[in-house]
């Protein structure tokens, strides 16, 4: 059975406002409507794409190979829509994915340079896990893969690590964390209250092992996975945090915080993982550019 599109939308629109409420109201349907559709979808193709999570729901994998498509394929049609009635010019579109190991601040500055290029850009970003990211990127539906690790060796397909530089890490608190600090820094750390980001970034085990090095013992209050999520805790005083260096007065300012103390030879690394050995792409090259600038052995 040929793929039915009005289906798809309906899931599109149930993604794009997160629930069938909003889808609704887009498409100018009832919610159960929407629910319906989504389930004559999931039929069709004998696959489910939403799962319960909570009082929520979330996509699963195969959701999310049908969303990255459905976007791209609604994305382009509004875009159509705009130029035959004069509104827009064509977008050049730059598909790109960031691995959730990646702290959103970081994706962001990292990003940015790419939507000012001359010639308008659609950037169409995805978050993943890195090995769902290549994945995606060896079908050739990303363009580039902004990560902090380089490429794993031994995969089947060619792709190239563009290391974009490098940072060390500045510790923050807010009053509330800081009271607990006693002496210089970085003994200051020890039975300290720390937020520290998850096990699968690459800068855990790093910490982890400078901790170790230099005798020290926090106590974990919490691991995070998503780094705004420990910021906001960090910001509400719950502890010790650790961001990019090079992206401390961002930090301080926008979560109210407190430089603690820096460590230079914490050091993390950041790279963008494209199929070119020599980077062609305008939007990777704007990126590679904008951060050599920025980052230490850019």
């Amino acid at each position: 059975m040929p793929l039915n599109y009005k289906h798809l939308q309906y899931f599109w629109a149930l993604v794009k406002e997160g629930g069938v409420v909003g889808a609704g109201q887009r498409l100018h349907v009832t919610p159960q409507t929407v629910s319906g559709q989504v389930a004559l979808l999931e039929s069709a193709i004998g696959k489910r794409l939403l799962r319960k999570s909570g009082r929520s729901l979330e996509m699963t994998d195969v959701g999310r190979t049908a969303f990255a498509y459905a976007d791209e394929i609604f994305g382009l049609g509004d875009e159509l829509d705009g130029l035959l009635k004069g509104a827009s010019q064509r977008r050049t579109e730059f598909r790109v994915g960031v691995a959730d190991a990646v702290p959103k601040s970081v994706a962001y500055d990292l990003l940015e340079p790419a939507t000012r290029l001359a010639d308008p850009v659609r950037l169409v970003c995805r978050e993943w896990k890195l090995e769902n990211l290549l994945a995606e990127l060896a079908l050739h539906r990303l363009d580039a893969v902004i990560a902090d690790v380089a490429l794993p060796p031994n995969l089947n397909f060619k792709a190239y690590s563009h290391k974009l530089g490098s940072s060390g890490l500045t510790f923050f608190a807010a009053a509330p964390a800081r009271q607990h600090l006693k002496g210089e820094f970085p003994a200051c750390l020890d039975a300290a209250p720390m937020l520290l980001p998850g096990g699968d970034t690459a800068i855990r085990a790093h910490l982890d092992a400078w901790f170790r090095q230099l005798h020290i013992t926090p106590l974990i209050i919490g691991e995070f996975d998503d780094g705004a999520l420990m910021k906001a805790f960090g910001q509400h005083g719950q502890g010790v945090f650790a961001g990019p260096t090079f992206l401390e007065r961002e930090i301080s300012e926008q979560y109210r915080v407190e430089i603690i103390g820096r460590a230079a030879n914490l050091v993390e690394h950041f790279f963008v993982i494209s199929p070119e050995r020599r980077i062609k792409h305008p939007c990777v090259a704007a990126i590679t550019d904008a951060a050599r600038l920025r980052l230490i052995g850019g």
